[in-house]
Order: C-alpha cells, then structure tokens, then sequence
C-alpha cells in the first residue's frame, strides 16, 4: 500500500506540532523551577556547642513547620522559619589574589595622583563577591530535647 506524499507531510506536520507543544511545556516547567536560598541561623546553638568545620550532617523536613537539623550523628537541632524584615540577600565569595587598586577618577587640588593607582600598603587579598539570590524567611535553630526528637507514637507511649 503506497502513502500519497501529501497525506506523508500532513503526518510530519502533525509529529513537528507535538514535539512543538513538548518542547514548550518542557521550557515552562524550567522556567519554573526556581532556585531558593535558605540560610540557617545556628547563633543560639553556637554558644551551647561547638561544631566543627565540615562535619557531615542531614536537614530533613523543610517542608514541615519545624524542620531537623543532625550534625554529625550527636547535635540535635530544631529548628522554626522566621520573616525577616526587608529580604536579605546572598552572595558568594572568591577570594582574588591580586590587589585592588583604585584609579583617580575626579580632580584633586595638586593632581597628586593624576594617572597613578592608589593601592594599600598593608592590604590583604582583596575578596569579590557575586550576587546569588534573595530570601525573605530564615530558619533559626536551637538545640532540641530528646523528647522534641522522638517520634510522635514513640511520645504517646511514654506519657500512658
């Protein structure tokens, strides 16, 4: 049986159209997958306990209103979203190894410094930062109770 190149091309158009259509949705649902920044507040924990640097650690419940933080198997914190006023935002650091030197942009009295660079003599590696995101809540923890870590029928148990 032969297929007229017309009713061929009809058949292509209608494939194209449907990639067409996947494509787009595809892009929507990128478009709205947003990154979200979230900084935890661990001050409080910071004058009870002392938390060393890299230790491995699991956040769990962030979708809860009183998420968990462990760290390192033994620190158990709790913690609650609070607003913040204004939005805060986020950076990210790199230090530069190079020094920053400030060109003279304006006029001075005796043009001391016309054409030359300004650069501290003692100054450390300068460090730039890139903006990241902005967040509006931040989640402060404290440090939990074993009875704010059991489980809740494990709490029902004990209390009969």
């Amino acid at each position: 049986m032969e297929v007229s190149s017309a009713a061929r091309e009809e058949g292509d158009e209608r494939e194209q159209d449907e990639e067409g259509e996947e494509e787009e949705g595809e892009e929507e649902e990128e478009e709205e997958e947003e990154e979200e920044f979230l900084f935890l507040d661990l001050d409080d924990v910071y004058e009870h306990a002392h938390i060393p640097e890299n230790v491995p650690y699991v956040l769990s419940g962030l979708d809860t209103l009183n998420p968990l933080l462990i760290i390192d198997d033994n620190l158990k914190l709790i913690g609650k979203y609070e607003e913040t006023v204004g939005t805060c935002y986020i950076f990210s650091e790199t230090e530069n190894s190079t020094a920053l030197a400030h060109q003279e942009t304006g006029p001075s009295e005796a043009n001391l410094f016309k054409d030359k660079s300004i650069v501290g003599h003692n100054q450390s590696p300068c460090r730039q930062v890139k903006p990241l995101g902005g967040l509006n809540k931040v989640l402060k923890f404290r440090m939990a109770t074993e009875e704010e870590f059991q489980p809740p029928a494990a709490r029902k148990k004990d209390t009969h």
